[in-house]
């Protein structure tokens, strides 16, 4: 039996159009697909991820994305943090060293942890 693969993932957000924004403008997504509830954006390679409407209701939730990890590989992450610190963007985790390569942290608009790594 083939082991499963993960092939998309996506998040709930408050306010979609603001989230559209946040990930487009700051760090370049391309939409690759839209409908009225969800925008998915585009990728090359692994999983696609896209943001969506919510399906429950957000506000009783105590802490979005709380014990998930969303990570994004990208080719120059050294340029891409110094590019989000130009920006109006919450950074959780500055850039270091892991054992994926450099990382760092930034919380989105609804609070879900976001990582880059090169």
């Amino acid at each position: 039996m083939a082991t499963p693969q993960l092939d998309f993932s996506s998040i709930q957000v408050r306010d979609l159009e603001k989230s559209r924004e946040f990930y487009q403008n700051t760090f370049g997504f391309e939409i690759e697909n839209e409908n009225p509830g969800a925008y998915v954006f585009k990728n090359e390679k692994g999983a696609s991820f896209a943001i969506r409407k919510p399906l429950v209701d957000l506000d009783r939730a105590g802490k979005l994305g709380w014990g998930v990890a969303l990570w994004f590989s990208v080719p120059d992450v050294e340029k891409r943090y110094d590019d989000v610190r130009g920006k109006e963007v919450k950074i959780v985790k500055d850039l270091t060293d892991s054992p994926f390569g450099k990382v760092f942290t930034v919380e989105d608009p609804d609070g879900y942890y976001i990582t880059f790594h090169g």
